[in-house]
């Protein structure tokens, strides 16, 4: 484990703490703590879609801390609004010596219902969640930041892949838990190691040797203090950022959410790093290290906000590039491309500059039926899947009578992407050519993606065996009714992003999970959401 502290460019290096030795211990014995209350505030849900199941991302969390000592609540908000389409099952906010307020639903009309209780909320530093799950159910119980027995409060974006690892561990001391949620079995034991050792990084150290799958925790301790971790792998993307006039520090699962805030982008949080906000600043250390980093790529090419930039690399002209990618690989003869909306646009557009075939709106989602964003390979049914393709509206005068290259940016189960094709088929299209910016997905994701069984991926169910691009081509373009499909390759996909391959995980590709500390148990879907 090392430490070290850092001063970024632009900002006056006496706001930064300078790092001490492992064994001083900040937090035992401190001055004027404040007490997060074990109360928890659960608003209703206003959700003009109740009783649906809401749409999933990725989770998002934030963090802030204002050295001028200004509230941060509603900054929170704003944060969390931007980081919406990483989920909108739940949302959550913690404030020091505040009860944690939780709701169901969208972040902004949540917030909007209790904007009066928001606003009261006076402390300057807080973490914000929204959620979407792939472990536990969809309840105000399993929404976050979860208070852990006072200590402090937690939030996380990942998935802690083995927790039956973790049950037994935990139940000893805390037998009233269950294993449906793994944030909330990750914070018991993370508050087990940390009373040994009275030390956040030699906590984390001993939490991440335990943990198999990713995580970026959020965590806002008893004594006010802002902690972010990010996992030595990094499965998942966490930014920090400062706000030079408003002197507030800020932690991010994207950089989008610190552009919402006027904040400049610091950098990104390394993996392996546990950074802490406190009155001095900011203070970081490396509480674990891996011989190499697995970014998830399914982050450029789906879930991030295109104005994001991870690991150096702007996800919208990451896209773009991956575009670009397939028009060189798939020089298929047509008179429009279109994508597929949303995340799909600056693909169809790299591939439109490159083949020189215009690219057009011919896809348009109904954008007055109060959905929210529409992501549908994470739909749990094909009734709900089929429900967000039919708010995808054709415009005929655009595919009519024309040959047409649909561009997308993964084929998951295959539901919304056969749904699509008839519409513009129906629509009059002389012919429907596919591209694809992602590799086919043959296996599940234990990393915080909810894709859980073999037999929902539509690559694995026409063909199960590892057979080559070109083959699958033909059978994923005869089941989902196309006159030709183009997936991208692992190639491909590594060019168009920018990583070098040792860089990025593969798992749902290959079937190879390096980057898990131990094989994952195979699960239902109805396990995992038990």
């Amino acid at each position: 484990m090392s430490r070290k502290s850092y001063t970024p460019p632009g900002i006056d290096s006496c706001l930064y703490l300078s790092a001490k030795s492992l064994n001083v211990n900040p937090a035992v014995g401190a001055k004027n703590r404040v007490l997060t209350r074990s109360k928890t505030i659960h608003t209703p849900r206003l959700d003009p879609q109740a009783g649906r199941e809401a749409v999933k991302e990725h989770c998002g969390i934030v963090g802030i801390y204002s050295l001028k000592g200004e509230p941060v609540a509603e900054r929170i908000v704003k944060g969390l609004s931007a980081l919406q389409h990483r989920g909108q099952e739940s949302w959550g906010i913690a404030i020091p010596g505040e009860p944690i307020v939780k709701g169901l639903g969208l972040i902004g009309v949540g917030a909007a219902a209790n904007a009066r209780k928001i606003l009261r909320l006076a402390g300057n530093r807080g973490i914000g969640h929204v959620r979407y799950s792939t472990r536990g159910r969809t309840t105000l119980e399993n929404a976050s930041p979860m208070d852990i027995k006072g200590e402090f409060s937690i939030a996380q974006n990942g998935t802690v892949a083995n927790t039956e690892d973790l049950y037994p561990l935990v139940t000893g001391e805390f037998p009233i838990l269950d294993d449906s949620n793994d944030t909330r079995l990750a914070g018991y034991r993370l508050l087990q190691h940390y009373r040994r050792e009275h030390d956040w990084t030699r906590a984390f150290n001993r939490l991440a040797r335990e943990l198999s799958g990713s995580f970026c925790f959020m965590i806002l301790t008893k004594e006010g203090e802002v902690l972010a971790a990010r996992d030595e792998a990094g499965f998942r993307p966490l930014c920090l950022g400062y706000d030079e006039e408003n002197k507030t520090h800020i932690l991010a699962s994207e950089s989008c959410a610190l552009t919402a805030l006027h904040a400049d982008f610091v950098r990104d949080v390394q993996p392996g790093e546990l950074v802490r906000l406190n009155k001095d600043g900011v203070t970081v250390t490396t509480f674990a290290d891996s011989p190499r980093h697995y970014h998830c790529p399914f982050e450029y090419t789906y879930f991030a906000h295109p104005s994001s930039t991870i690991e150096g690399h702007n996800v919208y002209e990451t896209r773009r590039q991956l575009g670009r990618v397939l028009a060189r690989k798939y020089r298929f003869s047509a008179d429009v491309v279109i994508p597929v909306p949303d995340s799909a646009r600056p693909a169809a557009l790299g591939y439109s500059e490159e083949s020189g075939i215009p690219m057009e709106e011919g896809l348009m989602k109904d954008r007055y039926r109060k959905k929210g964003n529409l992501r549908s390979f994470i739909e749990p049914t094909d009734e709900s899947r089929e429900e967000i393709v039919r708010e995808i509206i054709t415009i005929k005068p655009v595919v009519e009578g024309k040959r047409v290259i649909v561009v997308d940016d993964s084929i998951v189960r295959g539901t919304s992407s056969k749904n699509i094709i008839r519409a513009l088929r129906d629509a009059g299209a002389k012919k429907v050519y596919m591209v694809v910016t992602f590799p086919p997905i043959r296996h599940p994701c234990y990393m915080g993606i909810d894709f859980p069984t073999r037999e929902e991926l539509l690559a694995n169910r026409v063909d199960g065996e590892d057979t080559s691009i070109s083959e699958l081509n033909k059978k994923v373009a005869n089941e989902i009714g196309v006159d030709g499909l183009g997936y991208n390759d692992m190639e491909g996909l590594t060019k168009g992003i920018g990583l070098r391959p040792d860089e990025m995980c593969f798992a749902c590709v290959t079937g190879n999970y390096l980057g898990l500390k131990k094989d994952p148990v195979v699960r239902t879907r109805e396990e995992m959401k038990a």
